[in-house]
């Protein structure tokens, strides 16, 4: 008989395997799911600076430094210098990222509809709100009231 003595194994193992299942449907959009939570933050911020998108997302300035350069690289956002700060910059989404929302968004639906099809909708609705508790017990919280914080209350929700 086996135990289950590490049961976050299955929460890390599920995460992984909804992670490559991203993965492959963003790939038809032609992004990263992590350049794709950044534009959809983007496009619910309006602007934000790429410090208070690393603090948002949790990640290194120098990761975020990568990702921007790339995603301007791609045409997705453009970097201009703040005006009320002149060490810093204002990244917003070009016109070709705003396209792409709709697209991101899609690719998002899909995989929640692939999770309610394994477990029922009940069952899905339930692992939602417990993944929310634990993030949020964990200290976590999404990147939209992060960016809010740092903005003058004008940004996302």
């Amino acid at each position: 008989m086996t135990t289950r003595d590490f049961n976050m194994h299955f929460l890390l193992h599920s995460a992984a395997l909804i992670e490559d299942r991203l993965r492959q449907r963003l790939a038809d959009v032609g992004i990263p799911p992590r350049q794709a939570r950044m534009l959809d933050a983007l496009g619910r911020a309006g602007t934000a600076s790429q410090a208070d998108l690393a603090r948002a997302f949790n990640i290194k300035p120098a990761s975020m430094s990568t990702m921007t350069t790339r995603l301007i690289d791609a045409g997705l956002i453009s970097r201009e210098v703040d005006p009320n700060e002149t060490r810093s910059n204002i990244l917003r989404l070009s016109a070709r990222g705003q396209g792409l929302l709709s697209d991101i968004h899609t690719a998002w639906r899909d995989i929640d509809r692939l999770i309610e099809d394994r477990l029922g909708a009940e069952n899905a609705a339930l692992l939602t709100d417990l993944t929310q508790q634990l993030r949020d017990g964990l200290g976590g919280e999404p990147p939209a009231k992060t960016l809010d914080q740092s903005s003058d209350g004008g940004g996302i929700t």
